[in-house]
């Protein structure tokens, strides 16, 4: 497994709750640009139309050698996730008021996946706590690293 781009961000905004790993229509020009390592989730998001899993603000860039057919670089792209799994996120959705935000996104032999997250917002007291955690975490790993010297 090949990762290509992460959204790290998405674990400090969010409580991540269920993992999907979804596949994703692309053209040509986005799978090479893919492969060339252009590509960032950071502010994307998933939406569902139509009964249809859709991840928004993936940027993709450019194609390099590509003509008048390259892509547009933040379209909407249609995720390929199974009708139950569609069906139990839309609900999740709608009744708890969760998001769908992707996390990851990754070779899988040949083919491009994307982790998509059924998440929750964080307040700004849990986003400190979170900080605080990190800081004492890493307070007491460098302690235990002076110690041994």
């Amino acid at each position: 497994m090949k990762i290509v781009c992460q959204n790290k961000k998405a674990a400090f905004e969010y409580f991540l709750l269920d993992k999907y790993e979804a596949g994703i229509k692309l053209t040509g020009t986005e799978i090479k640009s893919v492969r060339a390592g252009k590509c960032n989730i950071n502010d994307a998001y998933v939406i569902i139309r139509n009964n249809r899993p859709y991840i928004l603000n993936m940027f993709i860039g450019k194609y390099d050698q590509g003509n008048i057919f390259n892509h547009d670089e933040t379209r909407s792209r249609e995720l390929l996730l199974h009708k139950h799994e569609t069906l139990k996120l839309m609900q999740k959705i709608k009744l708890e008021g969760l998001t769908l935000v992707a996390t990851k996104a990754y070779f899988e032999g040949s083919l491009l996946k994307i982790e998509v997250c059924l998440a929750k917002g964080k307040k700004l007291s849990d986003k400190r706590e979170t900080i605080k955690e990190r800081d004492t975490k890493r307070d007491i790993e460098k302690s235990i690293k002076n110690s041994y010297r």
